[in-house]
């Protein structure tokens, strides 16, 4: 049941996303900077744990499980540092998935020999 959960609940968001893009003139960037805070704001309300227990990869995964692992970090590093953990705590949190990001961009556009468009 956890596959099923995580594959319906993921197929929604990403659905959601693709209306979103469909009906209104946002830019993608702009649609995965929402989706970050949007995670960002569901950790704060604390509905994003029973969520993602529920949902598991298809909460987790998603732009919106890189919010709620955002506000997480930011979350223990104030608790940890006080006020400054405000401004260490996500990128404590994001620093390697954000570093994986770029190695695996990386090593990709060396096997696969990108082109710019004309």
């Amino acid at each position: 049941m956890d596959y099923i959960n995580a594959f319906w609940v993921g197929g929604l968001i990403c659905a959601l996303v693709q209306i979103l893009l469909e009906k209104t003139k946002m830019m993608s960037g702009r649609v995965m900077v929402t989706l970050v805070v949007l995670g960002a704001v569901i950790s704060f309300l604390g509905w994003y744990e029973p969520f993602q227990e529920f949902a598991g990869a298809g909460a987790s995964v998603p732009l919106l499980g890189f919010g709620n692992n955002l506000m997480k970090g930011v979350r223990e590093a104030v608790d940890e540092s006080g006020l400054i953990g405000l401004f260490q705590g996500g990128f404590k949190a994001g620093a390697v998935g954000s570093s994986a990001a770029l190695i695996f961009g990386l090593l990709a556009s060396f096997v696969f020999k990108p082109k710019m468009k004309k």
